[in-house]
């Protein structure tokens, strides 16, 4: 939808959420617990991290107080919204046995509840596109993840701040929102002024937006909120060649590079649970005493451990250098060849959260290297 930007006021935005509350939405968003910033159930815009930001670099992370009430000042937290469009753990279906004859098989929907996320990052938005394309393909869609899709309610927020883990510009994937939105946000503050800028991207949105009477942005508040955002690109220390990074992985699998990047790694799963996009999962039949009744839980699982590539006689992938070059090259080559798009959007989590400060910019740019040698 073409909407003429508006202008917000930090009271207007509390009433917004206070709408979106009573239009039956729960209220999931940024944080603070545990010295970090993760995704929640909100009760009101008093829950946000006001005033608070991050510091990350490769395997590192601090909370530190801004000298602001910014709502949305930080970056990320370890947290993504894929947690609640593909939970954790669930279960899928449970089968009972009557009269040692009949089966009664019984698939488990997911709540009947409508969800809105609060500050979701043009990365993070990007992040979820591409877990549409995972889910709900042709050939196999993963009914839970669509219901909870279609009742999710999303409030996005451009950044006008990054962290130097960030390289989402690289990847076409930020800083500024362009789809997947129904009502999008930039936060402006300094010291004469605190206001958002606020877009429209869906008649669900425009509903919501209606009752809040906002007038029009002028020329120049919607100026200074687009050149916060274009400041942030500016600021980003990394970036990935994405235009041929599919090509080099591709001819890269005898690579030193990966025995060098698999002294260090730990194999711990960290970059596959943080990151927004990882799809892989398990599943378990648990099964009572006398083999009446049977649960199907499906859970998360990670191209990391060894059993996510475990069959008759074994695992496929038994070395860490075998487990990280088929993440990496997944990740960044052959997602085009499943889905038409990276499986990549630059959100920088899994160089932060990695405990050894493995960092996957640093990976592509020396197997880039390894190739130009190689083919002098």
């Amino acid at each position: 939808m073409a909407n003429q930007p508006l202008y917000c006021t930090p009271v207007q935005f509390e009433n917004l959420l206070e709408l979106v509350k009573n239009a039956g939405y729960k209220l999931l968003g940024p944080k603070l617990r545990d010295e970090v910033i993760i995704y929640d159930e909100l009760h009101s815009a008093k829950d946000l991290p006001i005033g608070w930001t991050d510091e990350q670099d490769p395997g590192r992370y601090r909370l530190k107080r801004r000298n602001d009430n910014a709502y949305f000042g930080y970056n990320l937290g370890p947290h993504s919204w894929k947690k609640f469009l593909f939970p954790p753990r669930e279960k899928l279906w449970s089968a009972k046995k009557q009269d040692n004859k009949l089966v009664i098989l019984q698939e488990m929907a997911p709540p009947d509840e409508k969800m809105a996320f609060i500050g979701v990052r043009a990365c993070e938005i990007q992040a979820i596109v591409v877990l549409d394309k995972v889910f709900n393909t042709k050939l196999a869609v993963y009914q839970q993840y669509q219901r909870r899709r279609e009742s999710t309610f999303i409030i996005s927020v451009n950044c006008t701040t990054c962290v130097n883990t960030c390289f989402c510009a690289s990847m076409q994937a930020g800083p500024h929102v362009k789809e997947g939105y129904d009502l999008s946000l930039t936060e402006v503050i300094d010291e004469r002024q605190h206001y958002f800028l606020f877009e429209i991207g869906t008649k669900r949105g425009q509903a919501i937006s209606d009752a809040l009477q906002l007038r029009p942005a002028t020329e120049t508040e919607r100026d200074l909120a687009y050149k916060h955002v274009e400041r942030t690109i500016e600021k980003m220390i990394r970036k990935v060649d994405n235009a041929n990074v599919h090509a080099l992985l591709e001819n890269s699998h005898d690579y030193k590079r990966w025995d060098e990047v698999a002294t260090r790694c730990i194999n711990c799963a960290n970059c596959t649970n943080s990151c927004p996009t990882c799809f892989c999962s398990d599943t378990e039949d648990i099964v009572n005493v006398d083999a009446t009744h049977v649960d199907r839980w499906q859970s998360w699982e990670s191209c990391f451990n060894l059993s996510h590539s475990y069959i008759h006689g074994g695992s496929i992938r038994n070395s860490a250098q075998s487990r990280y070059r088929q993440w990496l090259t997944h990740k960044f080559g052959t997602w085009w060849d499943q889905f038409g798009v990276s499986g990549c959007v630059g959100c920088g989590r899994c160089i932060t959260w990695c405990p050894v400060g493995i960092d996957v910019t640093e990976e592509l740019k020396q197997l880039q290297i390894e190739h130009d040698q190689k083919n002098r």
